[in-house]
């Protein structure tokens, strides 16, 4: 390990186990985010009565192993692209600290790889009887492995071209709620395409709100995020249009569907706009990070509301 691979004094004190390392590595705050899609789209489901309790489980926990193989897969590509370094200003990565080494980090990649691939497996064996489907959504699935791992690994991540946002508005929007939707009842709900694009544009904002935090360190590093591109004062307005756009995307919905109770969903909505606020007044990576956290849980709360509301109302 050469000098400039020593972990800093100011590292070793933030993660003190090994333990600690990898659970800095999961982020256990992403996993929130990760389940509102799926809870989304089975929510369509039980209101049109083809909810299946398996479908919810094992899409659920397939979508957690792949948002943790994309967080290890994170962990490991910044620190080996270099966005990951001493003078980085966001939370400490787990091999940045040195307590986990990047082949230790890749075998955790290989497993989680595979338990999604195992839990996808058993997904598609309960939900479809046509092979075509079942290859057409085995496809989706390797492809969904692919972008978790190569988003900051390989040797062209395509989240150091500026692509993160479009991979997450796909995968935790359209192909999350509408793909979830139809493994519950091998039907299409066109309404439910604006629920689909309301998660798609939060997921988003969670993905902005990180780049800007990390706007400073990406630039050094070459990681040409939207943030990164545009500057800070763009992507803030970029980030109000994503947190207003997914609520006007319920407002289209409830239109569509006649269904008023959705509206409940909107009660989420303040929260999201304090998020949107001191992200945009925040001057240091320090006071942004913590609306990551506030804005993934309130697009889970904003998901429970939305269900109650048009089940129950």
């Amino acid at each position: 390990m050469s000098e400039s691979e020593i972990p800093s004094q100011s590292v070793k004190d933030s993660i003190q186990t090994k333990k600690e390392a990898w659970l800095h590595a999961i982020r256990l705050r992403t996993l929130p985010l990760a389940l509102a899609s799926i809870l989304a789209g089975s929510f369509l489901a039980a209101n049109l009565n083809v909810f299946r309790w398996e479908i919810l489980v094992l899409a659920a926990l397939t979508t957690i192993f792949l948002q943790i193989l994309s967080n290890l897969s994170n962990d490991y590509g910044d620190t080996v692209n270099g966005a990951d370094h001493a003078e980085r200003q966001g939370p400490i990565r787990a091999v940045q600290s040195g307590l986990i080494s990047l082949p230790e980090m890749k075998k955790a990649m290989y497993l989680l790889g595979a338990l999604s691939l195992i839990s996808g497996l058993l997904l598609l064996f309960v939900a479809v009887q046509s092979m075509t489907l079942f290859l057409i959504f085995l496809g989706l699935g390797l492809v969904a492995i692919w972008a978790a791992i190569t988003y900051t690994s390989g040797s062209n991540p395509y989240g150091y071209a500026g692509l993160g946002d479009l991979s997450v508005f796909i995968f935790f929007g359209i192909l999350g709620v509408f793909g979830t939707f139809f493994l519950h009842s091998l039907t299409l709900n066109l309404s439910g395409i604006w629920i689909a694009i309301a998660l798609g544009l939060f997921s988003t904002a969670v993905l902005n709100i990180n780049n800007i935090r990390d706007i400073e360190s990406d630039f050094s590093a070459g990681k040409k995020s939207i943030p990164v591109r545009i500057g800070k004062k763009a992507a803030n307005r970029y980030n109000w249009f994503l947190i207003l756009g997914g609520n006007c995307s319920l407002i289209i919905f409830v239109f569509i569907s006649d269904s008023w109770g959705s509206l409940l969903a909107l009660l989420a909505m303040p929260i999201m706009i304090t998020v949107a606020l001191g992200v945009q007044n925040g001057k240091e990576s320090k006071t942004i990070d913590p609306y990551l956290k506030k804005m993934a849980l309130s697009t889970l709360l904003w998901t429970i509301l939305f269900g109650i509301g048009l089940i129950f109302l």
